[in-house]
């Protein structure tokens, strides 16, 4: 690849009456699949998102961001304590009933911490997390988790890209 432009490339400026556009470049960008849980007054809610990263080793603090257009955005925005979960390839069908509703979950789904927060035990990797920080960052705020505990399984992740559910191939 010479890295040139080729006729099929586009150069825009982000702004008003772009959003599609900027989304749809952002979505170039492949990114693992979270299930993100907290508990409230009205029992066990989650939310999807694709926002997470790790943001520090020392103290161990990772990071995602809720848009504060979402209806699941308050009970998130003001947890102190949640739990993020890294999704498998076979969790696909998970993800997408829990982006639909907040509270699908069924007897046995979940336990809980000693926090009161829903854990997915089948998830390749879970992040019990206390509230560090909230930060503003535009239409989404970027939550800053401490994580207390850390659990992890085999698997294969679930990645999202352009719209999609996916997995990766490694080179050999």
């Amino acid at each position: 690849m010479d890295g040139g432009m080729s006729t099929m490339d586009e150069i825009f400026e982000p702004g008003p009456g772009r959003e599609r556009d900027f989304r749809d470049a952002l979505g170039r960008f492949a990114t693992g699949v979270t299930i993100v849980t907290t508990q409230t007054e009205d029992g066990p809610i989650a939310i999807t998102a694709n926002s997470f990263a790790s943001l520090s080793l020392d103290p161990p603090l990772v990071l995602w961001s809720p848009a504060k257009a979402s209806s699941r955005f308050k009970p998130f925005a003001e947890a102190q304590h949640f739990a993020i979960h890294v999704i498998a390839t076979d969790q696909a069908a998970l993800c997408g009933e829990v982006a639909k509703d907040a509270r699908r979950f069924r007897p046995g789904d979940l336990t809980e911490n000693e926090n009161g927060v829903p854990l997915i035990e089948s998830a390749l990797a879970h992040f019990e997390c206390a509230r560090e920080a909230v930060h503003d960052g535009g239409d989404h705020v970027i939550v800053v988790g401490r994580v207390q505990r850390v659990r992890m399984r085999e698997g294969e992740p679930l990645l999202f890209l352009q719209g999609r559910y996916g997995a990766f191939q490694a080179f050999d």
